[in-house]
C-alpha cells in the first residue's frame, strides 16, 4: 500500500505530497504548445475522475441544457448518488462545480443522450474517447468517466485544455466562456489567476487525484495537469502551494 508522506521543496520548506508512481506534472504554454514542466510518467491513461466535468459543462452549455451560472437548479431525488451529505440537495451549474456533484453531472449527460454525448467526447478528442461504460452494465451515460471505460493521459489533458483555451472544440462561445467562469479559483496566486478542477477516486485499487485547469496572467495562459497518489484536493492545495515557485 502506498504511503502518504511529505517532502520539502529544496530552498523553500514547502509541504509536497511525496511523488506517487502515478505522478505526473505536466506544464504547456497554451499557444505554442511548448512544455514548460514535464516531470514523472505523463503518458499513462488513468480515469478522469471529475476533471471531466469541465468537458461536460462544455458540452451541456453548447447543446442549451446549462444556461448560466446558476440555471438550470435541479432537485434532488432519492437513488441519485449522494457520498456527500451536500449532494442530497438542488444544485445549479456553479454548486455542481464547486462540491463536484456526481449525480448532476449523470442527470447533464442523460439529457445529452447516447449518441451526442459520444460525439461530443470524440469531436473534443477526449483520450481514448471510449464511454461506453462497463462491459455488458449499459451505464457509460453515468459511469464511463468515474473509474469505467474512458481514460486520459496527463499530457492528453493538456492536449484538450489546449483545445479548449484556443477555442478548437467547435462548441458556441458562450460555452467556453461560462464553463471558465464556473472552474474560476476565486483569488490570484502568485500573480496568475488560476482556473481548475480536481478529480478523485482510484484505478486499480490504488488511491487517484487530479488537478487540471490552466493559468492566466495578461495574455498568457499556461494548461497544466498534475494527477498523484493522493485525493484531487490535495493535488490542488499542492500545486498552488508550489506555484508561485515556479518558473514560468
Amino acid at each position: 500500500m502506498k504511503r502518504k508522506i511529505f517532502t520539502l521543496l529544496a530552498g523553500l520548506g514547502l509541504p509536497l505530497l511525496a511523488y506517487s508512481a502515478e505522478h505526473c506534472l505536466a506544464m504547456a504554454d497554451a499557444g505554442t504548445g511548448k512544455w514548460l514542466i514535464h516531470e514523472g510518467l505523463c503518458d499513462k491513461r488513468l480515469p478522469p475522475m471529475s476533471t471531466f466535468k469541465l468537458p461536460i459543462a462544455l458540452m451541456a452549455y453548447d447543446a442549451g441544457i446549462l444556461q448560466d451560472a446558476h440555471a438550470p437548479v435541479l432537485p434532488f431525488k432519492q437513488g441519485y448518488v449522494d457520498w456527500r451529505p451536500v449532494w442530497r440537495q438542488s444544485h445549479d451549474p456553479s454548486s455542481w462545480m464547486k462540491e463536484s456533484v456526481v449525480w448532476y453531472s449523470q442527470q447533464l449527460t442523460l439529457q445529452l443522450g447516447e449518441a451526442r454525448f459520444a460525439g461530443y467526447v470524440k469531436r473534443f478528442g477526449y483520450g481514448n474517447e471510449d464511454v461506453s461504460g462497463d462491459p455488458g452494465k449499459n451505464n457509460g451515460l453515468s459511469e464511463s468517466w468515474l473509474g469505467s471505460s474512458l481514460r486520459i493521459s496527463p499530457d492528453e489533458q493538456i492536449g484538450f485544455l489546449r483545445r479548449v483555451l484556443n477555442r478548437e472544440l467547435g462548441v458556441n462561445p458562450q460555452a467556453y466562456d461560462m464553463a471558465a467562469t464556473l472552474v474560476k479559483w476565486p483569488k490570484q496566486v502568485g500573480g496568475w489567476q488560476v482556473y481548475g478542477k480536481t478529480g478523485s477516486g482510484s484505478d486499480g485499487g490504488q488511491k487517484l487525484g487530479w488537478y487540471v485547469g490552466w493559468l492566466q496572467r495578461g495574455d498568457r495562459r499556461i494548461a497544466f495537469a498534475q494527477v498523484g497518489g493522493s485525493t484531487g484536493m490535495d493535488i490542488r492545495d499542492s500545486f498552488l502551494a508550489r506555484l508561485p515557485q515556479l518558473a514560468l
